[in-house]
């Protein structure tokens, strides 16, 4: 039986909390589902600010090196000491380092979430390593420059090597799901970055017959999106467009509180909800742990379409089925209007994992 080493960030803020919640709930269905997994617990954030005066450390990192993936708490960069804010952010900097080009943003509505979408299944694919997000698009520093005081430039980098492999992950998706793809670009006005961006992700379309492919300008699609997000099924876009939209699909289904994401590259996934720290219920554990929850779903999905290990899937699919259930019998934290509290939802979860089957 293969094991897998899975790294535990906590992070900042809430993040302990809900990372604890996910951990139990993960650990249950993993052990119902006969999957091995290895949790490594590393410093992150203010813990890690504290001991190795880095809030990402070079041993984290290196640590995270010996995973097939990990869970990322929200951190309160914001916060940080100066000298720390100044440097990219923890999840930036484990995006850029371990070349995580690929974020995946689903985007689904819940029995017993109220959704301003109505229906809707939908996922994200947010190019991750370039585009318009400075911090991450140059190989050394970053990419924006103060030609005077009052003048500031930011680039925008655009590669078909970066765009390609993107569109052939959202192309990939769409032929397990529902097999339509929708490129959403700026080409009417940003002609040579998003040109090249709608022409690449057009090109790899060609290898992909079956997947029914359209496209819209970003702001075009905010409204539609709005409007008639059932219709759609996988989006690709690049970073900036993509954690726009991301959040908002995440409020059309129900809460951002609610938004998983992973970000992955081709042999390591980070999952990592989408929301913040929420520094102002820190420790009151009152948080809602369900998009780190979804987020560890959509890791162990990656992880057996990677090793093709189907214990892997029982155990994503048990997760999910008893968060949705348990979510479905009133059982929900003070932001969705319960009364549960973190620790008592997540127990909640592990009972009905237990009792199923």
């Amino acid at each position: 039986m293969t094991s897998y080493r899975i790294g535990i960030l906590k992070g900042d803020g809430i993040g302990p909390e809900i990372v604890d919640a996910a951990v139990s709930v993960l650990d249950a269905a993993a052990q119902r589902a006969g999957v091995l997994l290895n949790a490594v617990e590393l410093p992150m954030g203010w813990n890690a600010i504290q001991t190795y005066n880095d809030p990402m450390p070079q041993y984290t990192k290196e640590e995270l090196k010996k995973c097939q993936g990990w869970l990322l708490g929200p951190h309160d960069s914001a916060a940080y000491p100066p000298g720390h804010k100044e440097k990219r952010n923890p999840s930036g900097e484990l995006r850029h380092y371990f070349d995580l080009y690929a974020n995946i943003r689903p985007a689904k509505t819940m029995t017993g979430i109220k959704s301003v979408a109505g229906e809707a299944d939908l996922v994200i694919f947010r190019e991750n390593t370039e585009g318009f997000y400075s911090d991450r698009n140059m190989y050394a520093g970053a990419g924006e420059w103060h030609i005077t005081p009052e003048t500031a430039v930011s680039a925008g980098v655009f590669t078909k090597k970066a765009i390609s492999r993107i569109a052939h992950a959202a192309f990939q998706s769409a032929m397990e799901r529902r097999k339509k793809v929708t490129i959403v670009h700026k080409a009417n006005v940003i002609k040579l970055g998003f040109g090249l961006f709608l022409q690449t992700c057009r090109e790899v379309a060609e290898q992909y017959p079956e997947v029914e492919v359209d496209d819209y300008h970003i702001d075009a699609m905010t409204a539609h999106l709005v409007r008639r997000a059932k219709d759609f099924d996988v989006i690709v876009t690049e970073n900036m467009f993509g954690d726009i939209l991301s959040d908002l699909t995440g409020e059309l289904v129900g809460s951002l509180g609610l938004a998983p994401s992973i970000n992955s590259n081709d042999t390591q996934a980070m999952a990592q909800a989408a929301h913040g720290s929420a520094p102002d219920i820190a420790g009151k554990n009152i948080a809602n742990p369900i998009g780190i929850m979804l987020s560890a779903v959509m890791l162990l999905k990656w992880l057996k379409t990677k090793h093709n290990d189907e214990q892997l899937k029982e155990a994503a699919d048990l997760m999910e089925k008893a968060l949705f259930e348990t979510v479905e019998s009133g059982v929900k934290t003070v932001d969705l209007g319960g009364t549960a509290s973190t620790s008592k939802f997540a127990e909640a979860i592990v009972k009905r994992i237990q009792d199923l089957g």
